[in-house]
C-alpha cells in the first residue's frame, strides 16, 4: 500500500515538472515567433522602380528613379560588363583559369568555397556569379583583370560615367555592404540594356537557371526566369540596407523591356512588385526598335550640353547714307558640296555660304523688289535693320548659277538708300528656294565621331523635321579641349521649334540658335 503510494506521487511529480517545462518551451516559442513577425513588419527598405521601354528608349513609369540606394549584387552586373568586355577583346578566353587569393576567398556569403590557390575558369566563374551570384568569384574576377579590388572598382566607375550612370560609384566587385557604393534605379536600368546591346554573345548567360559545381546543383536567384513569359535576365541582390532588388528584362513577342525594383521587404514581394510592374507597360510597349544602342558616350550630351555666348554686337558708327553703289563684278561661284551620307565616316562640313557686300551705310532694307527676269521672279523677303552696316544681298548654297538668258540683268533696289545694284543669277535662285537662317544644337562632344553619330540618331527621330536641314559638326576650343557641337543649319524659325520639341520628345537635348 505505502509502495503504490509512493509511485502515484512520484508521477505526479514528473508530471507537474513535463508541463512547467512544456509551458516554458511553448513560452519562448511564441516569445521568438512574435520577434520574427515583430521584425518583418518593422523592416521597411526605401523603395525606387523605373520601367524602360527598351525598343523606345521611353521611361514607362518610375518612382524615386533618381534616388541613392545601395545596388547589394546588382554590382556584379558591372563586374560581368567588364569582363565581357575582356572577352570580346580577345584579351582572356572561357578557358582562362584565375587564381583565387586568400583575399578573393574570405569574402562573406554568398560565395562558392573555392579555396586559396586553386584557380577557376571563366566560364565558370561567370554561371557562378550569375546563379550563386558568388562574392569570392567576383573579387576573383577583379583581381585577375585589374590587379586588385580597389583598382578594379575605379574601372566600374570610370564605365559607369561612360555610359551615363552618372549617380553609381563603386568601391567594390561584389556588392557586399559600402556606404559609398551607391547607384540609383534609373542607373541601373541604364547598364540592364547596355549589357545587352553590347554583348549580345555573351549576354544569354544571364538566362542560366542551374549551375552545378563539384557535383552539388545550384538555382538560380532570379525566380522569375522560366515562370514570367518572356522574361531573360538578369540580375538580384540582397542586402539588409537596400533589401530585395532586381534588375529584369523581358521580351514578348517583338515587346522589349527593362524593370528595375529596390527596396523590396522581401524575396517574395519583389517578384511580385516587378510582375505587376511588366504587367501593366509590356503590351503598351514599341513594338519597333528606334531607340539608338546604349554604348558608352551615348548620353554625354546630356552631361556636358553647352549653350554658347551670343557674340557682341559692334557700336554703330554714324556715316553718310550712300546714295548709289555698284557691285562691280560678283566673287566666282564656290564648289558644290554634296550633304554627308547618313552613317559616312567622312567629316561633315557646313555647306559653304557667299556674300556680296556694299560700303557701309546707315540703311534699312525694305523688301527684295520682284523684278522679271527671262526665267523666273525673285520673291520679296521680309525687311530687315542691320546694325552692322553690311547688307547682305545673298546667301545661297554653293551651285554654279544658272546661264542669263537676257541681256540684262534685274535689280534690286535698297529704297532707303536710293542704291540699285545688278541681282546675281545666285540671288534669284536662292528667292526661288529660300532656306531659314535658324539651326539647332543636338549636343557637343569630345569625338567628333560621337557627333556624327548624334546628327544620324536625330535626322532618324524627325526625319519630317530636318528632312530639308543641313547637317554639320563644328569644333570649338574649351579650355585645352576641343568640343565637336553637333548642328542643323538651314532652318525657318517655326521649323527649328518644331524640330527641337519633337527631338526633346525623344530624350535628345536641342537648342535654338540664330545664323
Amino acid at each position: 500500500m505505502l509502495l503504490g503510494l509512493a509511485q502515484v506521487q512520484r508521477s505526479r511529480r514528473w508530471g507537474v515538472l513535463a508541463l512547467t517545462s512544456l509551458l516554458a518551451v511553448t513560452a519562448v516559442t511564441s516569445a521568438a515567433e512574435a520577434r520574427r513577425r515583430h521584425q518583418r513588419t518593422e523592416y521597411n527598405p526605401p523603395y525606387a522602380s523605373i520601367v524602360v521601354d527598351a525598343n523606345s528608349g521611353k521611361v514607362m513609369e518610375a518612382v524615386n528613379a533618381d534616388s541613392p540606394r545601395y545596388p547589394a549584387s546588382l554590382t556584379k552586373i558591372m563586374t560581368l560588363y567588364l569582363l565581357f568586355e575582356r572577352l570580346e577583346a580577345g584579351k582572356i578566353k572561357l578557358s582562362t583559369e584565375m587564381p583565387m587569393s586568400a583575399h578573393a576567398a574570405a569574402q562573406a556569403p554568398s560565395k562558392l568555397g573555392v579555396k586559396p590557390g586553386q584557380s577557376i575558369d571563366v566560364a565558370t566563374a561567370i554561371r557562378a556569379i550569375v546563379t550563386k551570384s558568388a562574392n569570392d568569384v567576383a573579387v576573383c574576377v577583379a583581381e585577375a583583370i585589374a590587379g586588385d579590388e580597389i583598382t578594379f572598382a575605379k574601372q566600374m566607375t570610370a564605365k559607369a560615367r561612360a555610359l551615363g550612370m552618372k549617380h553609381t560609384n563603386y568601391h567594390n566587385a561584389s556588392g557586399l555592404p559600402d556606404e559609398h557604393q551607391i547607384t540609383t534605379a534609373r542607373d541601373q536600368a541604364i547598364l540592364g540594356r547596355a549589357i545587352q546591346d553590347r554583348f549580345p554573345k555573351f549576354y544569354h548567360y544571364f538566362s542560366t537557371r542551374t549551375f552545378a559545381y563539384h557535383g552539388k546543383e545550384m538555382r538560380n536567384h532570379n525566380h522569375l526566369l522560366g515562370r514570367v513569359d518572356g522574361v531573360d535576365g538578369i540580375k538580384t541582390g540582397y542586402i539588409h540596407e537596400s533589401g530585395f532588388n532586381i534588375v529584369t528584362s523581358v521580351h514578348r513577342g517583338s515587346r522589349h523591356i527593362v524593370a528595375v525594383v529596390f527596396g523590396g521587404r522581401s524575396a517574395s514581394a519583389r517578384d511580385a512588385r516587378v510582375k505587376s510592374l511588366i504587367a501593366n507597360n509590356i503590351n503598351v510597349a514599341a513594338n519597333k526598335r528606334t531607340a539608338s544602342p546604349v554604348v558608352e558616350g551615348w548620353m554625354t550630351a546630356l552631361a556636358r550640353a553647352e549653350i554658347p555666348t551670343p557674340p557682341a554686337k559692334p557700336p554703330i558708327e554714324p556715316v553718310k547714307p550712300v546714295i548709289e553703289q555698284k557691285v562691280a563684278s560678283a566673287p566666282p561661284p564656290l564648289p558644290p558640296v554634296a550633304p554627308p551620307v547618313p552613317g559616312s565616316t567622312d567629316p561633315i562640313r557646313p555647306i559653304p555660304v557667299k556674300t556680296i557686300m556694299v560700303q557701309p551705310g546707315i540703311m534699312r532694307t525694305a523688301s527684295l523688289t520682284p523684278l522679271p527676269s527671262a526665267s523666273r521672279k525673285l520673291r520679296p523677303t521680309p525687311a530687315t535693320t542691320n546694325p552692322a552696316n553690311i547688307t547682305t544681298i545673298a546667301t545661297v548654297k554653293s551651285e554654279p548659277p544658272p546661264p542669263a538668258k537676257s541681256a540684262s540683268a534685274p535689280t534690286i533696289r535698297i529704297a532707303s538708300a536710293g542704291a540699285s545694284v545688278p541681282a546675281p543669277a545666285a540671288a534669284q535662285e536662292l528667292a526661288a528656294k529660300p532656306r531659314g537662317d535658324w539651326m539647332i544644337q543636338v549636343g557637343a562632344f569630345d569625338v567628333e565621331k560621337d557627333a556624327k553619330m548624334r546628327l544620324t540618331i536625330a535626322q532618324d527621330k524627325a526625319k519630317a523635321q530636318l528632312s530639308a536641314a543641313n547637317p554639320f559638326t563644328e569644333p570649338v576650343a574649351k579650355g585645352d579641349k576641343t568640343l565637336y557641337r553637333a548642328r542643323f543649319a538651314g532652318l525657318e524659325k517655326s521649323q527649328a521649334e518644331r524640330a527641337c520639341m519633337h527631338l526633346k520628345r525623344s530624350e535628345i537635348p536641342c537648342m535654338l540658335l540664330k545664323n
